[in-house]
């Protein structure tokens, strides 16, 4: 009988959760089952219950990781690069392009609000940590203030970045890209003044 070491259980299950992450954005909640979601971890269906205590569950950790790891790296981007280079990336037709790596607002927001309260209350958290350490940034003085504003842009970039993978038009994708862009940094250089 082979012992795996203490840290072998968690590590299995970040391995589930990340690869969940990717196939979730893929193919949204609806259309990934737990075996696939186990396939793409390279376990088997049995080890699922080992983990986690429905599909829910997986989905609810798996949204918290999303939004965990989008938040170090907005965070970190936002303190580097600013936010024009922040939003212009965003809504890039590199992010358009690469779902499973995308932003989990974009790739499932409308799946999450038919979801489970448990989902519901985890994304709640999520999104508020999110919004929150960015007000704090944008706004040091007064980040209470900011938070909604915060919510709101996040609510249009995730909604533009969800028209433009929908589109088939490259040309009128570039053109919504580039106005939403604009349309964003200004809004936000207007409240800033």
């Amino acid at each position: 009988m082979v012992r795996y070491g203490e840290d072998h259980k968690e590590r299995t299950r970040q391995r589930i959760i990340e690869a969940s992450g990717r196939r979730l954005k893929l193919d949204g909640i609806d259309g990934s089952g737990v075996a696939t979601l186990m396939k793409d971890a390279d376990l088997t269906n049995g080890a699922f219950y080992a983990h986690f205590s429905s599909k829910e569950d997986l989905v609810a950790q798996t949204v918290a990781a999303q939004l965990q790891a989008q938040r170090e790296s907005l965070v970190a981007a936002l303190r580097d690069y600013g936010i024009a280079t922040v939003v212009r990336n965003y809504l890039s037709l590199a992010h358009r392009g690469d779902v499973e790596h995308g932003c989990p607002s974009a790739a499932l927001l409308d799946e999450i609000s038919r979801s489970g309260t448990s989902v519901r209350d985890t994304y709640t958290r999520g999104i508020l940590d999110l919004a929150d350490e960015i007000a704090a940034l944008l706004r040091p003085d007064d980040p209470q203030a900011a938070r909604v504003r915060v919510l709101a842009t996040m609510a249009q970039l995730a909604g533009t970045m969800q028209l433009a993978r929908a589109l088939t038009d490259p040309q009128l994708v570039n053109e919504l890209l580039d106005d939403a862009s604009r349309t964003i940094l200004g809004q936000l250089q207007t409240r800033s003044s």
